[in-house]
């Protein structure tokens, strides 16, 4: 006999429970070398997804290659805003690698390697130098130094050139010398293709992203790879070159002191908006694009006395622009506006600046040019026409799916249903019932097809119930 089967079964018993015990667990040192310090550039590039948003290659307009792009361009429209620098350069070489030339001030040489290499520095903290900027966080050409593996910086100031050399964020190199050219920035830089794998810049994505900033810029002249863009007549500019359908009335183009609006109808259907916050392009809308779609309805409605907010934007084609002090975005990519007052310290809400705008500009824009008003309220009839005409379908739609037969074969249904209330048959509506197919063969018939139905049980069912 086995050694086993000398055992009891509570001395079995016990020994399952020790196999079966969970063994101790031996703990994970924790130690001084666990704790890792990650300088800013290495932050960037161990988590970009923070900075940038998706890496991709280039094939989508928000892929991050064109973020970088953005950031760079971003800087020289400031500088543009601030009144140093009509004119703005980008080149890209073979769709991989881009220079930006502008001429304004310049960064500031003595702190030009802290301004793109450390992140949370900048000029742009003090809203009196760049009140109302896109760029005011302090991280993005930072983010575009850490994720290229070359990236250059110059900055042109009063006869002298800094000129400074990075590697996938890392210093290499770093000269001053005597310059005659122009007071600015140049900025090259090379997408880590380590990082943005297989990436290439699309030229449309490029022309339209730069379109973009002309038409909010008016009299600045941006050279892309050697072709001129530039807008005289902003926003207007962007609806006539835009529209897909041609506008019932001339583009209505307003402007205030931190706002610019333009818009019309066109017989397209449902709504289209562009909408841009310090000169950024929020492809998601935010706080300003509501504010509008709200109060253009409004407004236009206070001025007929009537109508539908859903009729009145049918077909309306607009864009918004405000400039507001230390914008609040949803995100690093900018795409949304999240801010609901026009400064950092409260005030005015946004809604409130866009309302006031459009109530007093719109309102009399249509009473002076009565032609248009005439114009537009032939459409919004048009429109409520068309959407009670729609409803009107699918309330029809609605009625004959409640008499539409089920599809059952099984089922000869009639024409008048007990639901018909307008029908003064109803009452008269009946069912048969019959065991199988050749039971209801004669009913079938002989039957008022107007009120009376056959259904045909499968078997014979039980006698109770």
């Amino acid at each position: 006999m086995s050694e086993d089967k000398n055992l009891g079964n509570s001395e079995l018993n016990a020994a399952d429970e020790l196999t079966n015990a969970p063994q101790e667990q031996q703990p994970v040192e924790y130690t001084d070398d666990n704790i890792r310090h990650l300088s800013d550039m290495e932050h960037v590039r161990t988590r970009p997804g923070m900075y940038i948003g998706r890496l991709g290659d280039g094939n989508l307009p928000e892929d991050g290659i064109y973020v970088l792009l953005k950031e760079v361009v971003d800087n020289s429209i400031d500088e543009f805003k601030m009144g140093a620098g009509a004119r703005l350069e980008i080149d890209i070489e073979d769709n991989l690698r881009v220079s930006v030339r502008d001429y304004g001030r310049g960064i500031p040489q003595g702190k030009l390697v802290e301004a793109v290499s450390v992140l949370n520095t900048g000029g742009k903290y003090d809203s009196k130098a760049f009140k109302k900027s896109v760029g005011l966080n302090g991280v993005g050409v930072k983010a575009v130094n850490a994720l290229s593996s070359h990236f250059e910086v110059k900055s042109y100031r009063d006869g002298k050139v800094r000129h400074l050399k990075f590697e996938k964020g890392i210093l290499k190199s770093d000269t001053m010398e005597d310059t005659e050219d122009e007071n600015g920035t140049f900025i090259f830089f090379e997408p880590d293709n380590t990082l943005f794998k297989n990436y290439s810049f699309h030229d449309d994505f490029v022309e339209t992203m730069l379109r973009n900033y002309t038409y909010l810029n008016t009299g600045l002249t941006i050279m892309h790879n050697g072709r001129r863009i530039l807008s005289r007549h902003g926003l207007q500019d962007l609806l006539s070159d835009n529209m897909t359908n041609e506008g019932l009335y001339d583009i209505v183009h307003m402007k205030g002191e931190d706002i610019e609006i333009a818009f019309t109808h066109t017989n397209q259907y449902g709504e289209e908006y562009y909408s841009f916050v310090n000169g950024q392009h929020t492809t998601q809308g935010g706080t300003h694009q509501s504010a509008f779609k709200e109060h253009i309805a409004k407004t236009i409605k206070e001025f007929y006395g009537k109508y539908e907010y859903a009729d009145i934007r049918n077909g309306l084609v607009a864009a918004i622009a405000i400039n507001v002090e230390e914008p609040v975005f949803e995100s690093q990519t900018k795409i949304k506006l999240g801010s609901t007052t026009m400064t950092p310290n409260g005030g005015e809400t946004i809604n409130k600046y866009v309302g006031d705008f459009l109530k007093k500009e719109v309102d009399n824009y249509l009473h002076i040019h009565k032609d248009v008003a005439e114009i537009l309220e032939n459409k919004i009839k048009e429109s409520e026409r068309e959407r009670k005409a729609m409803a009107g379908v699918t309330k029809l739609a609605r009625e004959r799916a409640k008499k539409a037969n089920l599809h059952n074969r099984k089922l000869r249904d009639c024409r008048i249903h007990f639901s018909d209330a307008k029908n003064e048959r109803k009452e008269e509506s009946s069912i048969f019932i019959t065991e199988g197919d050749s039971a209801s063969g004669s009913i079938t018939k002989s039957r008022d097809v107007n009120t009376q139905a056959v259904f045909s049980l499968r078997g014979k069912p039980l006698n109770s119930f």
